[in-house]
């Protein structure tokens, strides 16, 4: 059965956004890139680069790990304020939202059922994983049908923002076991984590 993956850039101090929201390693971000954690985002998660990165870097990879991505109606309209409808135009794109009453591209998907069927039904198709870009909200809500997380880990903190799972989650302790990990010269690091032994699944019922 495919996974669910939160592949998600947080930092030290477990946030993956400013108390705004706004993209951390956009044009007014706190987080610029470097060229080897670029590089390795290339060579190893092609298909996660936004679409008009895509097109700077010369990247025309298929997708290595997912094929489907989704997140919360926050986070589309990041990019959506910078002009792009869908930044991951060659993956199978959902946007989770209750407000959103047209699509504002084409290719995206408006969701506006519970979010943990929705992912149990995707689950049972064929295919590469799903990937959960965000935000903390859509994350929080999913907390339970989480198969793998990988953390991005940027070599900063910032003091408060928008938690890695939302502000609104449930208490709910859960143990991860690392199955790889890789630590680049500038201090990024790529935490691999799936469920680990005695937590609990998630009903298919």
């Amino acid at each position: 059965m495919r996974k669910l993956v939160y592949y998600i850039a947080s930092t030290l101090d477990g946030f993956i956004a400013g108390p705004d929201g706004s993209d951390p390693s956009g044009p007014s971000g706190f987080w610029v890139p470097s060229e080897d954690y670029l590089q390795h985002l290339i060579e190893e998660y092609p298909e996660t680069l936004p679409g008009p990165a895509r097109a700077a870097l010369g990247v025309t990879a298929e997708g290595v790990h997912f094929d489907t991505v989704i997140e919360g109606r926050k986070s589309y309209e990041v990019g959506l304020a910078a002009g792009v409808t869908d930044a991951y135009p060659h993956l199978r794109h959902l946007v989770f939202s209750r407000t959103l009453t047209e699509s504002p591209d084409p290719a995206i998907e408006l969701v506006a059922d519970d979010p943990v069927a929705t992912i149990r039904e995707l689950k049972r198709y064929g295919g590469k994983d799903i990937w959960l870009v965000g935000g903390g909200e859509l994350a929080g809500a999913l907390y339970g049908e989480i198969d793998r997380v990988i953390v991005k880990l940027s070599p900063l903190t910032i003091g408060t923002g928008i938690p890695l799972f939302g502000r609104t989650a449930a208490f709910a302790p859960n143990a991860w076991r690392l199955i790889d990990h890789t630590v680049l010269e500038s201090g990024a690091a790529f935490l691999i984590y799936d469920r680990g032994p005695g937590t609990p699944q998630p009903s298919n019922k």
